[in-house]
């Protein structure tokens, strides 16, 4: 008998997506279970483009699609926290990816690990202006 490689094993990670606005809308659900093979956020969210589809409404293509016009300037240093996901992991303005309720930015971006009933939420509001 030979010994071979033993096969590679890929998790299967299932998690809670909860959409809102124009997620919502194009889901025409707002809260379901998804599996995926890995377990971290940047396989989730390519296993669920490559069911769902909405990466152009999640994810900023370039600076312009991730900033918003009109931001008040503010005097000095803000308070918290500022920092942005690398190149190809931000998100468009007023849309955002939250892992158990945390801004994915706050945490390890798309390097964030999942666990089996992780809450992810894919929110782009509906935005008015008067």
């Amino acid at each position: 008998m030979s010994v071979t490689e033993p096969e590679r094993r890929t998790a299967t990670t299932t998690v809670d997506v909860k959409a809102t606005g124009h997620v919502r809308r194009e889901l025409d659900e707002h809260r379901f279970e998804f599996a995926f093979e890995g377990d971290t956020l940047g396989e989730f969210l390519d296993a669920f483009f490559d069911e769902y589809g909405c990466e152009e409404m999640l994810l900023a293509e370039s600076e312009a699609d991730e900033t918003a016009n009109g931001w008040a300037n503010y005097p000095g240093d803000p308070p918290g926290r500022w920092e942005r996901n690398p190149e190809g992991e931000r998100t468009r303005a007023f849309a955002r990816v939250l892992v158990n309720g945390r801004f994915n930015e706050l945490l390890d971006g798309f390097g964030t690990e999942l666990s089996d009933g992780d809450r992810v939420a894919l929110v782009y509001p509906f935005v008015f202006c008067c």
